[in-house]
């Protein structure tokens, strides 16, 4: 009796980007490079700890692994651009309420449960707003609804509903 070599295949993967309008994609590759540090087309640890510590997060080593782990499909320890676009497409089908508080959490770059003024400015000048400290000052002071100098959550989530 021969024996006969059974082969598993992987699976194929589908991607996502159907689901997005070219606009859109385009909108995802080009952040896809600006986490893409040396353009290999691929995301490593390393590069995505530098663009979440630029946006004022400070995550553990073992966190940033433990999220590329969460969304490699093909295990290869990066993510590659369909995996990026697979990231988008769960947060399409995120509950806006969840959508919401994680946006909260970036702004929250010292996790006390607060925007504080400064980082307010921080964060927008990090995404490219040509914004002063003076203005994002101000801008607390609009949301800030009990006057106590910074926004909690249900006051970012009164002026995210105004706007």
């Amino acid at each position: 009796m021969a024996s006969e070599r059974v082969q598993r295949r992987k699976p194929k993967k589908i991607s996502r980007k159907h689901m997005f309008s070219d606009e859109k994609v385009q909108e995802i590759r080009d952040a896809f490079h600006m986490f893409d540090k040396n353009g290999d087309g691929m995301i490593t640890s390393d590069e995505l700890g530098s663009v979440m510590v630029s946006l004022g997060q400070r995550p553990s080593v073992h966190e940033i692994k433990n999220f590329i782990r969460a969304v490699d499909s093909d295990r290869s320890g990066t993510i590659d651009f369909d995996e990026f676009v697979d990231i988008f497409a769960r947060k399409v089908t995120m509950d806006p309420e969840t959508e919401l508080r994680e946006v909260f959490k970036a702004f929250d770059a010292n996790h006390d449960g607060f925007i504080a003024p400064e980082e307010l400015f921080n964060v927008l000048r990090q995404l490219g707003e040509q914004i002063t400290l003076s203005e994002a000052q101000d801008m607390v002071k609009e949301a800030d609804l009990n006057q106590d100098g910074k926004v909690d959550y249900s006051e970012f989530k009164a002026i995210y509903r105004k706007s």
